[in-house]
């Protein structure tokens, strides 16, 4: 009989390339379960990346990505993944599965970390696994099936969506893709954006980390106005989904439709790169971004996250909304540069 053996991966070239082979042959992979969203967060942010497999016979047969977040006596906690929507346990079956998430339990006892997170579905029902509860996040995740081609994409669309694209070009706006010479203009339009929505913004470190990890698995979609870059997006590839973690427009330049056609070319490129799945991000049902990933066909579908020790919520919902709204008015307020060289320091420990 065969047994199943767990082991920390060292961070090393050797170790990705196996890594990454097996998230790619994953039905359920995303790209941020490839090697380089933990690398890349430990080189910007020194948080400890922790990556789990299962192996039998010596071949990988499960990976649980980790990542050890830590600021004494505040924090000690591990997330897989933190900054991102999914990071859960990819395994062949249940039984792999198991012994991955018992060894994540090993691994906090050893951290003496006071919760650990886990972000996606899991192959067996939660219930079975005592060890963890799901939390209550009221989030879905957004996701499109995409067609063998843009054109017949653009052309599943309603008329009034169409319009809308054709607006931004007809306003003037222009799109270019960029690698890490998009970093610059890509961090100047989503950190005003950050202050505007009153929240604290990563570094630009950071950004560069994602973009040289994931190399050509990395884009950076720009939409320029009379010269101006106005409107930026980040997108992550695997070789058939593609994710867009993040995308901000500047708000005096809305009028002219920029997001409109940054999302469009982002959606072009990965119909026509063979990517079957759009990743439009995690959203809250009924709300502003829920309504406008919907617009494009993207459907709602669960997003659990699951804690253990079970997580519990002290405070009511609307005391939680309340506490949000002031820090993120008292934000606003702020200037500019200084929530530019603060918010990186406060972000990195946030892990949402």
């Amino acid at each position: 009989m065969s047994t199943i053996s767990t082991e920390i991966l060292p961070s090393s070239p050797a170790a990705k390339d196996d890594w990454d082979a097996f998230v790619l042959a994953h039905p359920s992979a995303t790209p941020y379960h490839l090697f380089a969203w933990g690398t890349a967060i430990e080189k910007a942010y020194g948080h400890t990346f922790n990556p789990l497999t299962a192996r039998q016979n010596d071949k990988l047969v499960g990976v649980l990505p980790l990542v050890h977040m830590k600021f004494p006596p505040l924090l000690n906690e591990l997330v897989a993944l933190p900054f991102c929507d999914v990071g859960n346990c990819l395994a062949l079956d249940t039984e792999k599965e198991t012994k991955l998430l018992t060894e994540t339990m090993t691994q906090g006892g050893r951290f003496k970390t006071k919760n650990i997170q886990l972000r996606g579905a899991l192959l067996q029902p939660v219930n079975s696994q005592t060890d963890f509860a799901q939390m209550e996040t009221n989030k879905v995740r957004m996701l499109l099936c995409l067609p063998e081609s843009s054109e017949l994409l653009f052309n599943n669309f309603t008329s009034k969506l169409r319009s809308q694209i054709r607006k931004a070009k007809k306003n003037g706006v222009s799109f270019r893709w960029a690698h890490d010479d998009g970093i610059e203009p890509f961090y100047s339009v989503f950190s005003e954006n950050m202050h505007d929505l009153g929240s604290p913004v990563h570094s630009k470190s950071f950004f560069k980390a994602i973009v040289e990890n994931y190399g050509d698995r990395a884009r950076i979609g720009l939409t320029d106005f009379n010269g101006k870059t106005i409107g930026a997006g980040l997108v992550l590839s695997t070789n058939k989904q593609m994710s867009i973690p993040w995308a901000s427009t500047l708000r005096q330049f809305n009028r002219l439709a920029p997001n409109m056609l940054l999302y469009w070319n982002c959606l072009k490129f990965a119909a026509d790169s063979g990517k079957t799945v759009f990743d439009f991000g995690r959203s809250t049902e009924g709300e502003g971004t829920f309504r406008f990933k919907k617009q494009w066909g993207a459907a709602a579908h669960p997003l659990p996250w699951y804690s253990s020790p079970s997580e519990i919520f002290q405070e009511t919902k609307n005391k939680k909304y309340l506490r949000r709204e002031t820090l993120e008015m008292l934000w606003r307020k702020l200037p500019k540069p200084i929530v530019n060289y603060i918010g990186p320091h406060i972000r990195k420990y946030i892990n949402l």
